[in-house]
């Protein structure tokens, strides 16, 4: 039988679709088809669905998420009765449960719905589709005793009605008085209860969302201003300097169209961190003169100017009513709901009661999913030395707001703060270190030089070469300040990884430095080696590959089956070339006998079962090897590319092995999911091979 959560409440305003994203998050860890199914819907569109639709690339039909409309649910209950209604339900659900392995049911919203008894509606549904509950508590500007009281109440209610209750979650707590609650519910209930504090970015509307309720109209602005949270408000009236005083980080400026000095100057402050802001917002209908426009275009560029034709006493009463909404025009709230979700729920003891089964595939998503989850588990310190390039700032708010580790981004400060800035990002929880002015840099200096004496390098020369970002990050993660670096998005393999082998070097037990990638297909992952370093490794080189890229699928859970590729099956072919892979297979052999490996062997035989069948009968790596091994560079970069283009997967990597310290690699046109994923990796590895 499908296994199914609902996710419900007791009233309004609870904040409920931050759980409703966490718990798809955890479901889409464990399981490759999960459905959606909300048993009644308002008209208009879904925001929670279109952005779990978008998300996690859900296949369902958008018609067979819903069952009915409000209206209908309240015409059907008046006059045929709530069996009836639930009867019609019952049936809706089931027709999506038969298609999926995982359903999660999003309960009624409580808002404006017009239905008697709405909690116990939800209970009688919850129990009738076999679903495990989820209860959610709003405690925003609610005293903690009265929270306490609620969650207590809303246990009891549904467990009192015969529902499979597996934990609580007060959600939008005062931050202040959530230990205290957390104390409280642990003494006091069956189960667990989790509680999640009030987060304002999650509550800021966007300034896209500030527009449109006001029918704005954008003078300036790009699409990452528009994005930006309005974390406060700014009423500009007083004469500038007063005004520049009461900026706060993150805030929209309201002012009269007319006031070109308040406008100036608080791009102006934008453009110089101190602080950075939202964007603005004029009143009045006013516009700036085309001058003043073309001004505060070069000041901050992408930063908002929004013009609205009411005057500020108004349009106040109307930005103070507005609340961000979860949707997918906003996926960084999304991020921070999930580093919300992540932060405060025990999620494998969640995934535990909701006793969702494993799917036997690990998808692509499955396989991005596991690696955050892995690499919070154990947070650790990645440096960037690109801190100017915009992917990598993204990519950094990314890891920042869902808690994956701790970052430095190395760069000039004032350059990286502007250009988060105006991109709306925020960097607080950030290290920023500029290698040109840093303090650490004459330490580094004398550190290099004395790795390097033996190559002439004097202590000034090594000043000039621990200057270069890619030098300095590397220093830092050989000196233990960082766990492990990340570059290449902008600068060349060579200049990455050169400073890697001259200062942290290769493991005792390796020979070389080589690649894998992670190639994440339909239903599965394999691992690829080498594709990126070694261009025509010999057979000594070739095995120590194979041991290498074994120990790395082994860290990120791919069970290591070597399958040691050539142009011929076994006996059947003879050369060189065929030769070398069946030297460096026996060598694998002699020095790893637990090692499941077999060589050489064509692609097809290694992982096409029907046809090992014909060519390796008996093999236990034929058919079903998880690590494939090019016998040369040009072999396995064309073969990483053509499955990726062709086949549709995903290719993450490469990932470097054989170094002391990670230190991993981008394509410069690494995306910006490409970037938060390697990171992920490096701080895996970084945790060490215990930490599979």
């Amino acid at each position: 039988m499908t296994r199914s959560v609902y996710v419900t409440g007791i009233d309004r305003g609870d904040g409920r679709q931050v759980i409703e994203l966490g718990v798809m998050e955890l479901l889409t860890r464990q399981v490759d088809r999960v459905g959606v199914f909300r048993p009644l819907v308002h008209d208009g569109p879904d925001r929670l669905f279109e952005l779990l639709r978008s998300r996690y690339r859900l296949a369902q039909d958008p018609a067979s998420v819903y069952g009915l409309s409000y209206a209908e649910a309240s015409a059907i209950q008046a006059e045929q009765g709530t069996d009836e209604l639930v009867s019609r339900l019952v049936d809706r659900f089931h027709r999506v449960a038969r298609d999926f392995e995982v359903v999660l049911v999003l309960g009624t919203d409580f808002a404006d719905t017009q239905l008697p008894d709405e909690l116990a509606l939800n209970a009688r549904l919850a129990n009738e589709f076999g679903a495990s509950v989820l209860p959610v508590v709003g405690g925003r500007k609610q005293a903690a005793e009265s929270v306490l009281a609620e969650i207590r109440n809303a246990h009891r209610a549904y467990e009192g009605l015969g529902c499979d209750v597996i934990a609580m979650i007060a959600n939008r707590v005062a931050p202040e008085d959530r230990e205290v609650i957390q104390r409280g519910v642990d003494t006091r209930l069956p189960v667990p209860c989790y509680v999640l504090p009030d987060d304002a970015a999650l509550s800021a509307p966007t300034v896209a969302q500030i527009t449109h309720a006001l029918g704005g109209k954008v003078l300036l602005g790009d699409g990452a201003g528009l994005s930006r949270d309005a974390l406060d408000f700014v009423f500009g009236g007083a004469m500038l300097p007063n005004f520049l005083s009461a900026l706060t980080p993150g805030c929209m400026v309201v002012t009269p169209g007319d006031r070109a000095d308040l406008v100036v100057g608080a791009l102006a402050s934008h453009s110089a961190g101190t602080p950075p802001i939202a964007g603005l917002l004029l009143t009045l209908g006013e516009e700036p003169t085309p001058e003043v426009l073309a001004l505060a275009d070069r000041l901050a560029p992408g930063t908002p100017v929004i013009s609205v034709t009411g005057n500020s006493f108004p349009t106040a009463a109307e930005l103070f009513s507005l609340e961000g909404k979860l949707n997918a025009a906003t996926p960084r709230k999304a991020e921070t709901a999930l580093g919300l979700f992540e932060r405060y729920v025990d999620t494998s003891d969640l995934v535990k009661r909701v006793s969702a089964p494993s799917s036997s595939r690990v998808t692509p998503m499955m396989f991005e999913h596991k690696l955050l989850e892995r690499a919070r588990s154990d947070r650790r310190r990645v440096v960037l030395p690109e801190g100017t390039e915009e992917r990598v700032l993204h990519a950094a708010e990314v890891l920042l707001r869902r808690g994956v580790c701790d970052l430095t981004l190395l760069g000039p400060d004032d350059i990286i703060r502007k250009k988060a800035a105006d991109l709306g990002i925020d960097l607080s929880g950030a290290q920023i270190l500029d290698p040109q002015t840093s303090e650490l840099r004459e330490q580094f200096a004398a550190e290099y030089a004395a790795l390097r004496a033996h190559k002439g390098v004097t202590v000034e020369l090594a000043s000039d070469v621990v200057a270069d970002v890619n030098y300095f990050g590397t220093l830092m993660v050989q000196q233990g300040l960082a766990d492990g670096m990340v570059s290449g998005s902008v600068h060349s393999t060579a200049a990455t990884i050169r400073p890697a082998f001259e200062i942290i070097k290769t493991k005792p037990d390796a020979s070389i430095v080589s690649s894998v990638f992670f190639m994440c297909l339909a239903d599965k992952v394999l691992v690829y080696g080498d594709c990126a370093v070694n261009p025509d490794p010999n057979a000594e080189q070739l095995a120590d590959i194979a041991v290498q890229s074994a120990a790395t699928a082994a860290q990120f859970g791919v069970e290591p089956r070597i399958a040691m590729l050539s142009y011929s099956t076994g006996t059947s072919g003879s050369g060189a070339d065929v030769d070398k892979v069946r030297e460096a297979t026996e060598l694998v052999r002699s020095r790893r006998p637990d090692l499941m490996i077999e060589g050489p062997i064509q692609y097809d035989a290694a992982v096409e079962p029907s046809v090992a069948a014909t060519k390796l009968p008996g093999s236990e790596v034929a058919g079903q090897a998880s690590v494939l091994i090019f016998p040369d560079l040009n072999t396995g970069n064309n073969t990483y590319k053509a499955v990726q283009r062709s086949a549709g997967a995903i290719a993450v990597g490469p990932v470097l092995q054989g170094l002391r310290k990670p230190v991993n690699d981008l394509s410069r046109g690494a995306l910006v999911q490409d970037i938060v994923n390697t990171v992920a990796i490096t701080a895996i590895q970084a945790q060490g091979p215990g930490k599979a």
